[in-house]
């Protein structure tokens, strides 16, 4: 590590400094992965210190190739960011400064824009080596594809509701109702979070309205459902997710996202829909739990004249579900 410094920035450094503050990170590390809200010892402040993260983060990543045990990984890697905010307190207000100036939204979206092209990219590529498209892959790797393909889809969602906050959050693509398949906006999504199911060994269940052909606005339906699909399996650990409709009038349709997980703490349940919440103790905004999704399902899902609900009980799972007019097009 020292000499590795040495070589990278030419400065010397004292092995036993080094030792003591790389003992310290890692110390750390592990109470932040029992703990989030564990003390960070900012004693350890340093570039040193953040370069000896950004090798620890390499390491862990390593150790996951090496021997095939990622269980742990998702945990440790969020742990080490979480030291970094602690090591470094002013890199968010560094940040909040540039993104509150008169370009700040401008950057934004294009940091977003940015994002989502090689995310797209990795998407695809996990996808096509988890079916075994380019040859066959063991179990652990579907599985290890699985969690990049999770990763990556969660990180585009994130840039796409960026920039769809960023334009108000209720615009529709469609500014008129057009003909669409319902059950084919479901395969879509189920299509996409196939991955993330298969990694977990979850069950996607589907049922589709007996009247198929609808008039409606497809792009905004599937974006709200596939935020709800991939919020459900983000907090299930066993178990199911299903899409259910259910005709309540021959020109309305009910659509509901139940998952058996755990529930939902009756604590944030007034707040699910808000993209920003107070930190606890420090008093500054950052994202909810549940990032700018379910803000941005609420948002659209008014924008077709509609109201989300949510149904949670603590063993019974969480159901989302909205109602909207759908008359059917077509022959059925």
């Amino acid at each position: 590590m020292a000499s590795r410094w040495r070589c990278e920035t030419r400065e010397a450094v004292d092995l036993a400094d080094a030792v003591e503050r790389l003992s310290r990170l890692a110390a750390g590390v592990e109470r932040l992965v029992v703990d989030a809200g564990a003390f960070v010892d900012r004693r350890v402040h340093s570039a040193l210190a953040r370069r000896m993260l950004d090798l620890l983060r390499a390491e862990v990543v390593r150790s996951w190739a090496e021997h095939g045990d990622a269980t742990q990984g998702p945990a440790i890697l969020e742990a080490i960011e979480r030291m970094r905010e602690g090591i470094e307190p002013g890199w968010a207000q560094d940040v909040t400064a540039q993104l509150s100036g008169p370009d700040g939204l401008e950057l934004l979206v294009q940091i977003a824009h940015d994002l989502r092209s090689p995310l797209t990219s990795i998407l695809f590529l996990a996808e096509t080596l988890q079916r075994g498209q380019s040859g066959s892959v063991t179990e652990l790797q579907r599985r290890q594809l699985g969690l990049i393909y999770g990763a990556a889809l969660g990180l585009s969602s994130v840039a796409s509701d960026v920039i769809e906050l960023a334009r108000g959050g209720d615009q529709l693509v469609e500014k008129e109702s057009e003909p669409f398949s319902v059950t084919g906006v479901l395969d879509s999504v189920r299509d996409i979070v196939w991955p993330i199911a298969e990694e977990k060994r979850l069950t996607v269940r589907l049922l589709p309205p007996p009247t198929d052909q609808r008039l409606g606005h497809p792009i905004a339906l599937s974006r709200v459902l596939l935020n709800l699909t991939t919020n459900a399996l983000k907090f299930t650990d066993e178990g199911y997710v299903e899409i259910v409709t259910r005709e309540t009038a021959p020109t309305r349709v009910e659509f509901a996202v139940r998952d058996s997980g755990k529930g939902i703490d009756p604590a944030v349940v007034n707040s699910l829909y808000q993209p920003f919440r107070r930190s606890a103790g420090e008093g500054r905004l950052c994202f909810s739990d549940t990032g700018l999704g379910l803000a941005m399902c609420h948002k659209l899902v008014q924008a077709m004249d509609s109201e989300l609900h949510v149904e949670t009980r603590p063993g019974w799972g969480t159901r989302f579900y909205f109602e909207v007019d759908l008359p059917p097009y077509g022959s059925r």
